[in-house]
């Protein structure tokens, strides 16, 4: 098989030539053992926590790991120390603790992590001061081949610096993309019955099993009624009590049910733009799956290219912001809002850096017009300066201006 870059790669191995305890957070799947195993040298201890007796080995006594790192032999540099799942066994942190305040040198720890919903509850120590937090996400547009015409970075609302001699996943159509996601496994295979057979197992037993597991969930079957919900709405501002209403159970279960699926990173919240005046704007956040694949598995939706074509513009939004989220977040800095007033003005996103807002707005057409950019145009006569860009994110050929400040964007240039 062939072994494809991500692009987190270049800046994780520059991170780790840093002296400090690095953990590595993601859902399952996105390729966090997969980066590391790559960038480890290969006298790397190597603790797996997934496995049975590996983690009941280290729950039954933590101050084991202290013991087989001191075993190690010797080296020039620092001894590299994988530990996948770590959030399997809290009480691991106080011992790496040990290890790294006794030499901050003589160890390179690398915990990597699917879950920090029990590391919040047991009140884990996080190293502060002493780790780097990273995270991995399903793929973007800069880990595929490229389209066959490319523009650069200079009409992207967030480019990114570009990692020189990757090998690239295989260049996928949107419509592929938006039924089937953009997790690694997922992406580099051709079959679509096993791509369909992979992402319902993922639905089946990791949402719907470890989840249960992670939580003690005594209600299953209100979860499973709440998680295709959740899935189903995915995209849309949530509404607590009508879900409360429909599921069964209270509305404090509701929102701790969307606060697991944020803690094991299979959604995220964009929250209402917070920068106006106005009194009249909606408050309510929008909650999103943390990839397409697994949002239709978990909404047990038909997973093929059909489905796209029943609501193309609501799978279009959908993508658009994980896109954002996972951009912004590899950028390291700004803040990602949705906007509406209660008078029906909309827009999907807006970008917060660097004191710039730059608000976009995700259409499924080939032909964008000065109609599809009013509700730009509107803010950005409200915004008394703070914007000085927008685009419309939609399935044209190519970039094209709709006015000095708005541009119209290809998909694939996001």
């Amino acid at each position: 098989m062939t072994a494809y870059n991500r692009w987190y790669e270049a800046r994780l191995r520059r991170f780790l030539d840093k002296p400090f305890v690095h953990i590595l957070f993601g859902a399952r799947q996105t390729g966090k053992s997969t980066l590391i195993k790559r960038l480890l040298p290969p006298d790397a201890l190597t603790i797996n926590l997934a496995e049975p007796l590996e983690r009941m080995k280290y729950l039954s006594d933590p101050q084991e790991l202290i013991r087989a790192c001191r075993a190690l032999a010797k080296a020039n540099g620092p001894r590299f120390v994988f530990i996948d799942e770590v959030q399997m066994v809290p009480d691991l942190f106080n011992a790496i603790q040990s290890l790294y305040d006794a030499d901050t040198t003589a160890f390179r720890f690398i915990l990597c992590g699917s879950s920090a919903r029990k590391l919040k509850a047991t009140g884990a120590n996080m190293l502060p001061g002493r780790s780097i937090l990273h995270r991995l996400f399903p793929l973007i547009n800069e880990e595929y081949t490229k389209e066959a015409e490319s523009f650069g970075t200079e009409f992207s609302p967030l480019p990114l610096e570009h990692s020189a001699n990757l090998q690239n996943f295989p260049r996928r159509n949107l419509e592929d993309r938006l039924a089937y996601g953009d997790l690694p496994g997922i992406a580099a295979l051709d079959d679509m019955e096993a791509r369909r057979e992979l992402l319902k197992s993922y639905a089946a037993i990791h949402l719907e099993g470890e989840i249960r597991r992670e939580a003690s969930l005594r209600e299953l079957p209100a979860f499973l009624r709440f998680l295709k919900l959740a899935a189903v709405n995915s995209g849309s501002m949530v509404n607590f009590t009508g879900l409360s209403k429909e599921v069964g159970i209270s509305t404090p279960t509701i929102r701790s049910y969307y606060q697991l699926l944020e803690d094991m990173f299979i959604g995220f919240t964009v929250p209402s733009f917070s920068g106006s005046e106005q009194k009249s704007l909606v408050s309510a956040g929008r909650f999103y799956f943390f990839d397409m694949g697994v949002r239709n598995a978990a909404a047990g939706v038909r997973i093929d290219g059909s489905i796209v074509s029943l609501n193309p513009g609501h799978f279009f939004e959908q993508w658009v912001g994980m896109t954002l989220f996972r951009k912004l977040s590899y950028a390291g800095e700004g803040r990602l809002s949705h906007y509406r007033t209660r008078g029906g003005a909309e827009i999907d996103f807006i970008l917060e850096r660097d004191e710039e807002w730059i608000p976009i707005e995700a259409k499924w057409t080939q032909s964008p017009s000065a109609k599809d950019a009013r509700h730009l145009r509107s803010f950005m006569e409200d915004s008394k300066g703070r914007v000085r860009r927008a685009y419309i994110v939609c399935i044209c050929s190519r970039p094209l201006r709709l006015s000095e400040s708005i541009t119209a964007i290809p998909w694939h240039m996001l």
